[in-house]
Formats: structure tokens, C-alpha cells, sequence
């Protein structure tokens, strides 16, 4: 969460001040407690920890036996509310909402994500749940399976299709990345809230400037080397992620199949980062939530071995834009740590001093906060771990 994009709460006084974010709040000195979803191949997991997140408490798991492929913290209403992508062995994706920090949960009577019966096309699985802009706390955003972006105007109670992506003329081109043709990230513009981007895998980032009604590939300048004909394609990029600087939102980094980029003009152009001891396979990229130029990467060793490398955890970190990268070691294994972390397996708390959290393929679970310089392992021998959200919460 960047500065720019703070989340609203219900108004409370103090002092006579109305506080309405998060980020006054915490100036304010109103404690907040940090809240953890894990979604994992067999339920939701939650972690929840005081205002110092000293002690975090496991709790779960909630729809047990479901695949957990999103879930979203949403601040910006009267409430926080809780929303939660899975796959049911019986009842297929299944889209569910908590007003109550998870105590509860609702399902609408009616499919709230749905394709329209005219596209031929019917949901596999929702991949990315997203709030829309700060002042617009009815808009969400769902990345779904196959590709395709929805919009809901009613806090996700229904959802409507983006015909103008959905009807773009390079889809029939596109083929789906070794997971599946699914949407996996969301990006909406801080100030400009008819600024979407979004990334599909291997199709690649697309953006659109009028609120979705028309979109652009945005790939000029990433280098695809398992298509060596066209190794710069208008489209066809395996984009694994893209996050947002917490300063300048037209700086963005990203994590491709074969390297990591970033883009200083809203991703226009892309242009190659510092490589990594030679390592540029990974899945997730996380930006800091307030510090400019920080971002954090967890590479894996290549694409025939998706595992961290010689057995080493290191969580990278850059404080220059991407520059130069800074080993982060402190608190991980290093020795026969043959892990694997997914493209939403890696996040961040929003917080200034950030807290950062993510899971593996094999159930560890580990966190910082202290902005990665030291790492614990919260958790072990969950089920393999597939996304990660975190957030303050009252």
C-alpha cells in the first residue's frame, strides 16, 4: 500500500480531530492490531498480532480443503472487510466476504463473479482481489481465470465484466503461463483512478488510461529469451509480477520469467535491473509501502529449478531504484532451505516501519518487521502457502 493510497476507516474523534485513515490514526497514537491471511491448498490460515507484533496468534483453518488462490484486506469503508477467492472441490471458485475480521463470512445467493453468457467462458479460479481507489470505497477489482478483469461497483456483491480487455483484439493470441491464463495483478493509480494496469500470465502488462474501456500492451523493452524469433514482442510476456513505488506511482518493478525491470514512466518502456548473482527466475516482487526506490525480490535459482538458490533464503533488497541489491539473510535458513514462494506467496503490512510476511511451497511461514533486516519463522508444516495479505486493522 503506498503513501499516496491510504486506507479509510469509520471517522472517530480524538481530541476533537476527526480521524478517518489508518495513517492519522497511527499518528493520532491509536494502537492498531496487524492482521495476517495466508492462503494456502487446503484453507485460510490468519496470524494476528498487537500494535508492537511482537507475538503473532495462528488461527485456522477456515474453509478447510480449499484452495485459497486470493484474498484482500479492503480499509477503506465504514469497516474492514475481508474477502476471500478459493476453489471448492464440490462447488468450484467461490468468492466470500467477512465484515467481522473473519468471525463470519457470507456468500452471495447468486454467482457474484460469473462470466456472461455470451463470452463462452466460465471462471477456473479468482487470482487477484483489489481495492479500488481510496475515495471510491464501493470499487473492487477481481483478476480472474481465464484471463479476464471484473469490476464491482457494490463492494463486490456483483461484479461486471471489462468488456474492453475481454474483447481485446490480441486475446485469441494469448496463451496461458505454466499456472494457468490467469490475471494475477491489479494496479490501480493513486491520484488517477482511470489509470488501471494489470498483468496476465504470458500475455503480459496491459494498460488502460479511461477506466478500462480501452487497452494497450505495455511490454516495450522486456526480453522474452524462450522466444528467440522475437525476443521483444508487443505481447507475450510470462510476467510473473508488478508492484508500485511508495513515491513516484509511475515507477514500477517487475519480475519477469527471465530477468527484473522497472519502468520510470508507468511502464511505457521497461528497463533491466541490476541482475542478482545471474538469478533473475522468481515469482514475487514487493515494493516498501513508504520508503521511494525500495523494493524487495525472492529469487529462485531458474526456470527447471524453482527453488531458492544452493539452498540459500535470501530476501533481496534495493534502496536506489533497483541499482544495486542488498543481501537479507538475517533469521532465514541457509543451509538445505530448498524452498519455493509464489507470486502473491510475498507482502508487505503498509506500515512505516514495514512489516513484511511471506510462505513457502512447503509451509514455512516467516516475517519481519524491521523492514526485512530481521526475519522469524512464524509458522511451519502448513499446507503449501499460494497467497499472502496483511494489513492494520482495528
Amino acid at each position: 500500500m503506498a503513501v499516496r493510497e491510504r486506507c479509510v476507516l469509520a471517522t472517530f474523534g480524538v481530541g476533537g480531530v476527526i480521524i478517518s485513515t489508518i495513517e492519522e490514526r497511527l499518528t493520532a497514537g491509536q494502537a492498531l492490531d496487524t492482521l495476517v491471511l495466508i492462503g494456502t491448498t487446503k484453507g485460510l490460515f490468519t496470524l494476528r498480532a498487537g500494535p508492537e507484533r511482537e507475538t503473532f496468534a495462528l488461527s485456522g483453518p477456515t474453509f478447510p480443503g480449499e484452495e485459497i488462490y486470493s484474498t484482500c484486506i479492503d480499509n477503506r469503508g465504514p469497516r474492514t472487510r475481508l474477502f476471500v477467492g478459493s476453489v471448492s472441490n464440490h462447488w468450484g471458485p467461490v468468492l466470500r466476504r467477512s465484515d467481522d475480521l473473519g468471525a463470519t463470512w457470507r456468500e452471495e445467493d447468486h454467482a457474484a463473479l460469473a462470466f456472461p453468457d455470451d463470452t463462452g467462458a466460465s471462471l477456473a479460479r479468482v487470482w487477484q482481489l483489489t481495492p479500488g481507489p481510496a475515495d471510491q470505497p464501493e470499487v473492487f477489482y477481481a483478476g480472474v481465470e481465464p484471463a479476464a478483469l471484473f469490476r464491482s461497483d457494490d463492494s463486490g456483491r456483483t461484479f461486471s465484466l471489462m468488456r474492453g480487455l475481454w474483447d481485446h483484439p490480441h486475446r485469441p493470441q494469448w496463451v496461458p503461463g505454466g499456472g494457468g491464463m490467469c490475471l494475477h495483478t491489479i494496479l490501480v493509480h493513486p491520484t488517477d483512478p482511470e489509470r488501471l494496469l494489470i498483468a496476465v500470465s504470458a500475455a503480459g502488462v496491459y494498460r488502460s488510461d479511461d477506466g478500462g474501456d480501452t487497452w494497450s500492451a505495455s511490454n516495450r523493452g522486456i526480453v522474452v529469451p524462450f522466444m528467440p524469433d522475437q525476443p521483444a514482442p508487443e505481447f507475450g510476456q510470462c510476467v510473473h509480477k508488478v508492484a508500485r513505488d511508495a513515491d513516484d506511482p509511475d515507477r514500477l518493478y517487475l519480475q519477469h520469467h527471465g530477468g527484473i525491470y522497472s519502468s520510470d514512466n508507468g511502464g511505457d518502456t521497461w528497463e533491466p535491473m541490476t541482475s542478482i548473482a545471474g538469478m533473475d527466475f522468481g515469482f514475487p516482487v514487493v515494493s516498501h509501502p513508504r520508503r521511494p526506490g525500495t523494493a524487495y525480490l525472492l529469487p529462485l535459482e531458474s526456470d527447471e529449478y524453482r527453488c531458492t538458490p544452493g539452498g540459500h533464503c535470501i530476501v533481496w533488497k534495493t534502496e536506489d531504484g533497483g541499482e544495486t541489491w542488498r543481501a537479507l539473510t538475517n533469521g532465514l535458513p541457509q543451509h538445505d532451505a530448498h524452498l519455493t514462494v509464489l507470486r502473491d506467496g510475498f507482502t508487505t503490512d503498509g506500515l512505516g516501519q514495514c512489516g513484511l510476511y511471506f510462505g513457502t511451497r512447503t509451509g514455512e511461514f516467516f516475517a519481519s518487521t524491521d523492514d526485512g533486516e530481521s526475519w522469524r519463522e512464524l509458522a511451519s508444516h502448513l499446507p503449501p502457502v499460494m497467497s499472502v495479505r496483511a494489513a492494520p486493522v482495528r
